[in-house]
């Protein structure tokens, strides 16, 4: 039995968490269960840019969007298949509601409406995402692998990334310069 959902938090991995995947990264949960968790990590970019990916999947581009804008590696599972974090908008044509505020998108038809100035407002596409199975997270924070809290929308669209790990333990109100994974001691 799930004794607490994490959907729409935030997991920020502890300082000795040195897994390349994971190290220094904010993962926002967007589904939490009885069989799992699934999550976007929001502080790891890629070399890519929104306009590379327009240009590859050939859509159309209003000369006024950013093509610039960085895209992230959601986690290391499925990392070919993009995902869309995104403030609650129209429906698209796959999107998943995760909270009054965010949904999850993966169709075609939201990157062309980016593509030409009607997507969302605020937006953070990835590619791939982090997966857990039934129990692995839970004994993942009893590991102390992670601190986990409520998300904050400003975190994830307006921060910088290499700010993004600090601001989110801030955001709970924990330096996490300053943290111990020694459980019982001091």
């Amino acid at each position: 039995m799930l004794q607490t959902d994490l959907t729409n938090h935030f997991l920020i991995a502890m300082p000795n968490l040195k897994d390349p995947n994971f190290e220094r990264t904010v993962t926002y949960i967007c589904t939490h269960n009885e069989k799992g968790a699934m999550g976007i990590v929001i502080n790891k970019p890629l070399s890519i840019e929104l306009g590379d990916i327009f240009k590859q999947l050939d859509i159309p581009v209003n000369n006024t969007i950013d093509n610039s804008k960085q895209i992230f590696r959601g986690g290391p599972v499925q990392a070919n298949q993009g995902f869309i974090l995104h403030q609650k908008s129209s429906q698209w044509d796959s999107s998943v509601v995760i909270s009054d505020e965010m949904c999850l998108t993966t169709s075609r038809d939201i990157l062309e409406a980016i593509a030409i100035g009607a997507g969302p407002t605020k937006s953070l596409i990835a590619f791939g995402y982090a997966g857990w199975g039934e129990g692995q997270l839970e004994q993942e924070l009893m590991d102390i692998v992670w601190l986990s809290g409520p998300a904050a929308l400003e975190i994830i669209f307006t921060t910088p990334f290499d700010q993004c790990w600090r601001a989110a333990a801030d955001h709970l109100g924990i330096d996490v310069e300053k943290l111990s994974t020694d459980i019982g001691h001091a």
